[in-house]
């Protein structure tokens, strides 16, 4: 089985900027630079089958690359406490309609439409279920809310592999595809 999905990648200096955000909060699991991308679309476990399908169904989209820029940070809660830590991405527009191709790709390869909605974010940190940082993540969000970044391009759309283990999730790009143009050069290994 295959841990997959499917994201853009901001570039160094954007990656840079969202490290220099990364402190102040007890217990949070910090992602590293392997580890910042923007999700388009978790897809899970698949077989391989369903993931060649998959990167053959994403090597077809055409859409324009999207120009965005950081806008806060924010942190998902889930059964009422925290559990990550996050970066707006806007504008929403290109990203949604880019998710809206991913997810249509996902069907032709058999896998089930995403039925959630979209929040384009860069995650920056994972909390501990055990964890009770209320106060420090109110923090570090009146710290870090007034983030901002000049626009940036992510040119590439991404399939990763995730792989599980104690430490943490390890991510690792399986394949890439330029967008905003017909390349021939579209699924070269990443």
């Amino acid at each position: 089985m295959h841990r997959l999905f499917v994201a853009l990648r901001p570039p160094l200096a954007i990656r840079e900027a969202l490290a220099d955000l990364m402190d102040g909060v007890p217990d949070a699991r910090w992602q590293d630079d392997d580890q910042l991308h923007l999700t388009l679309r978790f897809v899970g476990e698949v077989e391989r089958v369903t993931a060649e399908d998959l990167a053959a169904a994403l090597a077809r989209i055409r859409a324009p690359v999207p120009h965005v820029a950081l806008a806060g940070v924010g942190a998902f809660e889930k059964r009422g406490r925290a559990d990550s830590l996050w970066a707006r991405v806007t504008p929403h527009d290109a990203l949604a309609h880019l998710h809206r191709k991913v997810d249509q790709a996902c069907v032709a390869a058999g896998i089930a439409p995403d039925g959630r909605a979209y929040l384009p974010h860069i995650t920056l940190a994972r909390l501990a279920r055990s964890a009770d940082g209320r106060p420090a993540i109110g923090a570090w969000i009146a710290r870090h809310d007034g983030t901002s970044s000049a626009p940036f391009a992510m040119p590439h759309l991404v399939l990763y592999e995730s792989r599980l283990s104690r430490s943490g999730a390890t991510y690792d790009a399986v394949a890439r595809w330029p967008l905003g143009t017909g390349d021939p050069l579209a699924g070269s290994p990443a």
